[in-house]
């Protein structure tokens, strides 16, 4: 999915101060969503959790939206012209629909649940995103894995994988990427990260064996669940710093439960981020969008579209300066 606001803010990420979390029993910091409108008036809202003042990345994961379940008879559902995109993967995940998926590599593939889709676009590439006829509930997550320096002009690339479920006591757990319970994805990327679907039974208490180099995000889809000692809502990311061997999450509620877990380790460099484009410098966005607008081969072009490509939004007036995570009381 592309960033399809209208005036898309640019967002410095700077490298996060050591915060001095650690301990047995992890201390979780809740990120709120914000509910963020996609244009026009039947369009999405979508729950943004990444990036915002509070924190701007888990690991390598610098975006995260939260959507539906939507009425596509009423939102009209998701229509993405051609877009482009620098410096990052995405994934799609998705609870339910089917997104019909094109991309300048030539990958035409459909986004179903319990699959991942994951696109590269480095050096540059675009895509279209459009719900299929027969989507009559739309609901899922978008998310972006920014790229490491050495890898920011990595080629197109475009992976699909559906993971086995496997059951653990009181979730079933479906790895997209990386390793967890004893399952790894064969999914290629740049740094080392985890992303994971869990369904939790109605009143279980889950604990789970993670990286304790990584730092990790439990974003809520439904339930009431707790992470450690923290309560957390639907559409609410708990974040927990590196230094933990485990996380215990229970599902409070009498129905099922269902989380995204992601980690990663924690990512060390300063990025920019402006509409669909990750770049180091506010140069490097006003590059990216000029070679948008002035159709260059830099973003290819997607066959098999019918209509034109998106337009890139004015960029602000000024830089936004960069933002930092508060220190840890």
């Amino acid at each position: 999915m592309s960033n399809v606001e209208t005036e898309p803010a640019e967002v410095r990420c700077p490298v996060p101060a050591d915060d001095g979390h650690g301990g047995a029993v992890p201390d979780v910091e809740v990120l709120s969503a914000r509910d963020v409108p996609l244009g026009g008036p039947r369009a999405m809202t979508v729950r943004r959790t990444l990036p915002q003042r509070q924190r701007s990345l888990i690991g390598a994961w610098c975006f995260a939206d939260h959507y539906g379940p939507d009425d596509v008879a009423a939102t009209g559902g998701m229509h993405v012209p051609p877009h482009p995109h620098t410096g990052l993967q995405t994934v799609s995940w998705l609870f339910s629909g089917e997104i019909e998926h094109r991309d300048s590599l030539g990958s035409h593939a459909y986004v179903r649940p319990g699959a991942i889709n994951l696109m590269t676009g480095g050096y540059g590439i675009s895509h279209s995103e459009v719900s299929t006829p027969g989507t009559t509930v739309l609901h899922g997550a978008q998310l972006w894995v920014a790229l490491p320096e050495e890898h920011r002009d990595a080629p197109r690339d475009f992976q699909s994988y559906v993971p086995e479920p496997v059951r653990v006591d009181g979730a079933g757990i479906r790895v997209f990427l990386g390793t967890l319970a004893g399952d790894t994805s064969p999914v290629r990327t740049f740094t080392p990260l985890l992303g994971a679907e869990l369904v939790l039974d109605p009143g279980a208490t889950v604990t789970l064996d993670v990286d304790p180099a990584f730092e990790h995000g439990v974003l809520v889809d439904q339930g009431a669940v707790r992470l450690a000692e923290t309560p957390l809502r639907r559409a609410e990311m708990g974040y927990v710093a590196p230094g933990h061997r485990s996380l215990t999450l229970v599902n409070e509620s009498a129905e099922t439960g269902r989380v995204l877990l992601l980690g990663g380790t924690p990512f060390g460099e300063e990025i920019v981020m402006w509409w669909n484009f990750i770049g180091r410098s506010h140069d490097d966005i006003v590059r990216a969008r000029e070679e948008w607008a002035a159709a260059s081969d830099r973003f290819g072009v997607v066959e098999g579209y019918d209509g034109e490509r998106l337009p890139a939004p004015a960029l602000p007036n000024a830089q936004i300066r960069p933002r930092r995570n508060p220190p840890v009381r």
